[in-house]
């Protein structure tokens, strides 16, 4: 008996041991482990508890459990052996591992039965799958039985199919079968009930997705509809008159494609009846090395981060020469931002990329030099760290290509004092090529009045332009003979000698005349920091085709996947901003000097919008304050909890337009760099919030603090139940402005003084509010430049200490040092005048190597004259 229960043990071990992978095998597929790729990695973070997720951890599970029983049978085999008990080969977890095991086992038995395998993980045999294996998977991806009939007739209509590939997407498939990426939606509708798709970053290979029919040229392609949904929390209507259903509309602002490579233009859809269906499959936001889209153009976050730092750095330039002018009619309006509107979204996402130096005023640079481009994991590629003698661009691509590479070069360290810049050297011709018709091709500095204008040196010709380079390599081969170095870069680091080299970049159209010559200047790439980039096909250098797209292909690998691409009037536009940032001595204005224009830190950009008459509102039962850090305040006290920090920026958008925002002007202020579908549901869900909170923060549930007026389509506060400090900040300053009496003017500046705590959305990474805060801070010191006018004659000290105070605002205003070095001066206080002239220098060094204007010194050598005695008068 007992030899025989042994042999039966050992049959049920083996059943055991041996059917369970075959199980495992027939509905989880072979345990091959794949390493996930980014996007997977995204999908899941963006969405970790997926069907297909938890199906693939209990066939993980399972198979781990089939390995302890395995592991335990032969232990427990070989002490049988060891004891001379052949026959005691039974199988012994220990106590805690039997129900787990049962437990699991099971599980994944069920669990992977179904079709949700397709979504199983990097352990099933479905992920990262090769296309060829499309039969293997379809075996292991059946269609749910209720469903059969549905995909026959589906199939019958739609005989048009494409297998899914790795790393498909919706977008993908509907741009290169149906020849427009807009009908993704439609390929989703037709197989929803075939697969469980989740969106372009879901789709498995070896899926058969059936395709819609092309639409006739006289009847477009239809897109699906959702009925409108009211705000989730809004109150009874017998509540409130403006307690409507709000339309979920799309927004018209660029989208972000299904397959979050970049974003695209979308034509407006304000008109539509209802917003197109969509699949779960809204990507998250743009990811950190995701890309920037500008008008006909693509370009990486690494250039966009470089144009936005040399826009903020024009900005301030902009602040220093902005002149205080009173009375004038407050404004709430921005001030134009100092570049083109087609740049204007690069700036916005290119903002959000960009940190603060040391001195938290100006912007730091990028930290990837000269960026062309992004790789295959979409981080930053270098024109400085590519490998080989050099590059030549040759394709569709290549134009294009190669003005983002001017740009990439030109922008690097612009706003860098103690940096080295690149230089450039190109040719007349090839920079006309470059620019919009009938632009000069000049460098940075035509007039010759910049200290460095040399950044882009503009030749004549490719020959003279190779012979700038021959001499440039010749010159720094000498340097390092000279210096004992290896070396440019080993050079740059030591400080024993007088100058430093810069990279240096040879932009020129391909030669055979010259081939000899540039291939001798490319093999010293590496070694002087000479990095040749040819327009088109060129003899011993490595050759990249380049789609329009600023897609790469080439038959040797290239670090770039991706190049950023330019049309030529935003290269204009670079090149035109980085002109103004050259640092060049000015003639400035002086501030006796009548002023003979519109400042342009003055001038509005869009039409006015009426300021709400708001004065000290104490019966409002909410108090929002936006000028510094943003905070919301009740009768009991400010709100600390519940509100999200999308809602506190919705009210500070709304706050910044009294007259209202529409839906799709909030999602782009707010979120220009994701899809607009997230962007709407997240305002939405901001501006729900924002209402809930507030009704509980005051006990009232009647109001709705933020309205939705159906006749206009736009949000706004509502001024019975919301005051804004800056709405009576502008009110006190238009009273001002319209009064004739000096102490009603005072005490209304005071009180718009008092009202600004710090800069507008003070403390919030919110690139769009960058010119609202300006247009606030020049109104300010104008205010309190008023006030030093008002008090000089009898309080001068009171004077200067208003004067400080705007100073402190505004370090690089020079009209306001001008002002104080003047009540200075009249108080005979020469060393105070030299303190403020020099205080103004140091902040001026800031904005690279910047100086006083020339009125400003005439100014300070005013004040500091000695008052010549007046003759005949008694001493």
């Amino acid at each position: 008996m007992r030899l025989f229960k042994a042999i039966w043990d050992a049959i049920m071990v083996g059943m055991v041991l041996a059917g369970t992978p075959l199980v495992l095998v027939r509905v989880a597929g072979p345990p091959i482990v794949r390493l996930p790729d980014r996007q997977t990695v995204i999908a899941w973070i963006d969405e970790p508890l997926t069907e297909g997720f938890v199906a693939g951890s209990l066939a993980a599970s399972a198979w781990t459990i089939w390995i302890l029983l395995v592991a335990a049978a032969i232990a427990r085999l070989a002490i049988g052996l060891s004891a001379r008990r052949r026959w005691l080969a039974q199988l012994r977890l220990p106590a805690p591992m039997h129900s787990l095991a049962a437990t699991l086992l099971g599980a994944a038995a069920v669990t992977t039965a179904t079709p949700t395998l397709a979504h199983a993980g990097p352990v099933t045999a479905t992920v990262g799958a090769e296309p060829d294996k499309a039969t293997d998977l379809a075996r292991h991806n059946p269609a749910p039985s209720q469903d059969t009939a549905t995909e026959r007739d589906n199939t019958a209509e739609h005989d048009t199919t494409v297998t899914v590939r790795r790393h498909d997407t919706l977008w993908r498939i509907a741009g290169t079968h149906l020849d427009d990426p807009n009908r993704w939606p439609e390929i989703h509708n037709l197989n929803k009930t075939r697969y469980q798709m989740r969106g372009g970053h879901h789709l498995q290979p070896g899926w058969v997705l059936a395709l819609p029919t092309p639409p006739t040229s006289d009847q477009p392609a239809e897109r699906p509809h959702v009925p409108t949904e009211p705000d989730t929390d809004q109150p009874p209507r017998n509540h409130h008159d403006d307690d409507v259903a709000e339309p979920d509309t799309t927004p018209s602002t660029p989208e972000t494609t299904p397959d979050g490579t970049g974003t695209r233009d979308s034509p407006s859809t304000a008109n539509r009846p209802g917003k197109p269906a969509v699949p779960d499959n809204t990507p998250p936001p743009t990811a950190p090395h995701q890309s920037a889209l500008p008008a006909q153009g693509w370009i990486s976050l690494g250039l966009a981060a470089a144009i936005a730092a040399v826009s903020a750095l024009l900005r301030l330039q902009r602040r220093r020469r902005a002149r205080l002018t009173f009375p004038t009619p407050a404004s709430i309006t921005p001030r134009p931002a100092p570049l083109s509107p087609s740049m204007a979204r690069v700036n916005t996402i290119g903002s959000r990329h960009l940190d603060l130096d040391s001195s938290g005023r100006r912007p730091a640079t990028p930290a990837v030099p000269a960026p062309i481009g992004v790789d295959a994991e979409a981080a930053e590629v270098s024109l400085f760290h590519l490998p080989g003698p050099g590059i030549a661009l040759h394709g569709q691509g290549a134009i294009p290509a190669a003005r983002a590479i001017l740009a990439a070069v030109l922008t690097t360290n612009a706003t860098e004092t103690a940096a080295l810049q690149p230089v450039v050297v190109t040719t007349t011709d090839l920079l006309t090529r470059l620019l919009p018709d009938d632009t000069p091709a000049v460098g940075l500095d035509p007039d010759g009045t910049a200290y460095d204008g040399e950044r882009l040196v503009v030749l004549a010709d490719t020959a003279a332009a190779i012979t700038h380079a021959e001499e440039e390599m010749i010159g720094r081969r000498r340097l390092l003979d000279t210096f004992d170095a290896q070396t440019i870069t080993d050079l740059n680091t030591r400080n024993d000698h007088a100058e430093t080299q810069p990279p240096y970049v040879l932009l020129i159209e391909s030669t055979n005349r010259h081939t000899a010559r540039l291939q001798a200047i490319a093999t010293h790439r590496a070694t002087l920091d000479l990095h040749p980039v040819i327009l088109g096909a060129q003899d011993d250098l490595p050759t990249v085709e380049i789609s329009d797209a600023g897609t790469v292909t080439g038959d040797f690998p290239f670090p770039a996947a991706k190049l950023s691409t330019l049309n030529a009037n935003d290269l204009a536009d670079v090149l035109t901003m980085l002109t103004e940032t050259l640092a060049r001595p000015e003639p400035g204005t002086d501030v006796d000097d009548p002023p003979t224009e519109t400042s342009p830190a003055a001038a509005p950009t869009e039409t006015t919008e009426p300021v709400p008459a708001r004065t000290a509102d104490t019966t409002a039962l909410v108090r929002l304050q936006v000028l510094g850090p943003v905070t919301v305040t009740t009768r009991t006290g400010p709100i600390a909890t519940g509100m999200r920090s999308g809602s506190y920026t919705v009210l500070t958008v709304l706050a910044a337009h009294p007259a209202g925002r529409t839906l799709d002007q909030l999602t782009a202020d707010l979120h220009p760099d994701i899809d607009p579908i997230v962007a709407a549901k997240r305002v939405r869900t901001d501006i729900t919030t924002a209402r809930r909170v507030l009704r509980t923060a005051t006990g009232h549930d009647e109001p709705m603090f933020i309205v939705y007026d159906p006749a206009t389509g736009r949000y706004h506060l509502d001024p019975a139940t919301v005051t804004v400090d800056l709405w009576q900040m502008l009110t006190n300053i238009n009273h001002a402005a319209t009064t004739e009496d000096d102490e009603e003017t005072l005490a209304a500046l005071r009180r718009a003084t008092d009202l600004y705590t710090g800069d507008f959305a003070e403390g919030h990474d919110h690139p769009w509010a960058t010119d609202y805060a300006t247009s606030y801070r020049h109104q300010i010191l104008t205010a309190h430049a008023r006030i030093a006018e008002i008090l000089e004659p009898d309080h001068p000290d009171q004077a200067v200490a208003a004067l400080e105070r705007a100073a402190d605002l505004d370090p690089v205003n020079e009209e306001l040092h001008q002002r104080i070095m003047r009540i200075h001066g009249r108080q005979q206080r020469p060393d105070a005048v030299r303190r403020t002239l020099r205080r103004l220098e140091e902040r001026l060094a800031d904005l690279g190597d910047t100086e006083p204007s020339q009125a400003t010194r005439r100014v300070a050598e005013r004040q500091l004259r000695p008052v010549a005695p007046i003759i005949g008068a008694r001493p």
